[in-house]
């Protein structure tokens, strides 16, 4: 697998797939469970790759990262998701259960909102205007 791929960590890795599939009509490529927990996912969503498992906190001097709920809610990046609709992108995942950062607004180089999705992950959901690569 060549390119950037994000790698999640998230509490309750079996919803967060759940959720993943229904908002964003992901494709679970491999799924490899750990100790009673999701060791390592990786899911396709609108031609990309997302990786994720649970997090373990007693680890995280190996593993490096802890899912949001350990950081007070927080996270330290966003998830940009180009897609070919943004309206209907948006309104299926905030029907599948995000809520919304900043609804969508027409802006000089696009469509695009953002959400947290439940497990403290956000995400920019853009349209991108003809002429517009990023």
């Amino acid at each position: 697998m060549d390119g950037v791929v994000p790698y999640l960590s998230v509490r309750g890795g079996d919803a967060a797939i759940a959720f993943y599939k229904s908002a964003f009509e992901a494709e679970e490529l491999e799924r490899y469970d750990w100790e009673g927990k999701l060791g390592h996912a990786a899911l396709r969503i609108n031609g990309g790759i997302v990786m994720l498992a649970d997090e373990f906190p007693d680890m995280e001097d190996q593993i490096g990262n802890v899912a949001p709920p350990s950081l007070d809610g927080r996270t330290t990046f966003t998830i940009n998701l180009s897609v070919d609709d943004a309206d209907t992108w948006f309104d299926r995942a905030v029907k599948a259960g995000a809520s919304v950062i900043r609804p969508l607004s027409d802006e000089f180089y696009g469509r695009q909102g953002k959400l947290r999705d439940p497990f403290g992950h956000v995400w920019s959901v853009v349209t991108l205007k003809e002429g517009h690569d990023a």
